[in-house]
């Protein structure tokens, strides 16, 4: 009998350390910043893309770099770009997973063009800013608002703000609309946002390896709260929309297989704030804007224009 609970404890020992082992090669792959086998590789310029004067612009105007620090003391890098004709209204622009501000350069034109000064962040773990996890939007929010009282502190007490962003950025503007807010912040706009870490990562885990949630996800979701700070649980854009008092536009692409379209729809159910929603038919991840440039930047515009005067 001893022998036989010896051999059970030494199998359950085996099991618990082969998957800790799993979670700590995914919390690797999905919480450690680094190249990522399923990200494709960023494209060249090029004449062809449907949004290639807007990035050539970014490309070729001159940029301000601003600096700021987060309650735990990383430095965040960020580009801005002051509007044609001087004015108080700023829009800050958060890129997605793996990422970097160099690649917002045609969103950076759509509210450039719209008037807008321009406000591009490094997430903290990606390009030019320091940190060496990937916050996946719950510990961007409250850099994303540090950006916001940067802002106000630059342009002025009668700024007037809209927080942008794509995918994971998106998630983590979303996430920063339940935080306290300025009253200089007067609308969200977000294209392609999950509904939380846990739903996002969950879904990866059977995309892209065929993997349940269980036990996996949550073994994972352990490791990042311990090595990183939160856990995938805790990281949820559905209960912070819901506290969220700022009108908030949601974009996404019917055809989206990377967060999929069901997530906003979510939002935009838990959303208790003035709120619209467009479903861009056919359109991949975060490629609404790319398939309707005109139409894009129309909607945009339209939606803002109830909220920032």
């Amino acid at each position: 009998m001893k022998k036989i609970w010896l051999t059970l404890l030494a199998i359950i020992g085996v099991v618990i350390i082969g998957l800790f082992g799993a979670g700590m090669y995914f919390y690797h792959v999905a919480v450690v910043p680094g190249p990522k086998d399923f990200l494709g590789k960023t494209s060249t310029l090029k004449p062809s893309d449907p949004l290639y004067q807007q990035k050539k612009w970014f490309a070729d105007t001159t940029k301000t770099h601003w600096y700021e620090t987060t309650a735990d003391g990383l430095k965040l890098d960020a580009d801005y770009i002051p509007a044609a004709k001087k004015t108080n209204k700023t829009a800050v622009i958060a890129h997605g997973f793996m990422s970097r501000k160099e690649e917002m350069g045609a969103y950076a034109a759509l509210f450039h063009q719209l008037g807008y000064n321009v406000l591009l962040p490094d997430n903290r773990g990606h390009g030019a800013s320091q940190g060496n996890v990937i916050g996946f939007g719950w510990l961007d929010r409250r850099d994303y608002l540090l950006w916001a009282r940067q802002v106000v502190r630059k342009n002025g007490q009668n700024s007037k703000i809209v927080m942008f962003g794509i995918s994971m950025g998106a998630a983590g503007m979303v996430m920063a609309s339940g935080e306290h807010q300025l009253p200089q912040i007067k609308a969200y706009a977000v294209d392609s946002p999950y509904t939380s870490v846990e739903d996002e990562i969950t879904y990866e885990a059977k995309q892209q390896y065929n993997l349940p949630k269980y036990p996996l996800v949550p073994i994972t979701s352990l490791v990042t709260r311990i090595r990183a700070g939160y856990s995938f649980e805790e990281a949820s854009a559905v209960k912070q929309v819901h506290k969220n008092h700022k009108p908030i536009y949601f974009v996404t692409g019917t055809a989206d297989k990377f967060v999929p379209t069901y997530m906003t729809k979510k939002l935009y159910c838990a959303a208790n704030s003035p709120k619209e929603m467009w479903l861009v038919k056919g359109a991949a991840h975060v490629k609404s804007f790319s398939k309707q440039p005109q139409a894009y930047q129309q909607h945009i515009k339209q939606f803002l224009t109830k909220y920032v005067h």
